[in-house]
């Protein structure tokens, strides 16, 4: 395999599926976000949005924080540490791919 197709095969899998790489990307560019905000940029339905988002909190790239907006719940999403540091590895590995 040469290099080209071996740095395509170690992208970060949990990044690069498209719904995840959306909400991934939307975050990067932010300090923080609302879930109403990322599932209007993205066109991503609630329930497809939650998965996502539950499996990259899980993997420690997002953080989640419930609260509220006078009486109305609120969802907060930001990119961890880990979940900046991957994307930028990501986005490298994938430029030097291509």
């Amino acid at each position: 395999m040469n290099s080209q197709m071996q740095t395509l095969a170690d992208l970060d899998r949990l990044i690069h599926e498209p719904g995840r790489l959306m909400i991934v990307s939307l975050l990067y560019a932010v300090d923080q976000a609302d879930f109403l905000y990322l599932q209007h940029e993205s066109g991503i339905n609630k329930g497809t949005l939650s998965s996502h988002i539950s499996k990259l909190e899980d993997a420690g790239y997002v953080e989640v924080l419930k609260t509220y907006r006078g009486k109305v719940p609120q969802t907060l999403l930001s990119l961890t540490k880990l979940g900046r540091q991957s994307f930028k590895e990501y986005r490298k590995k994938l430029r030097k791919a291509l």
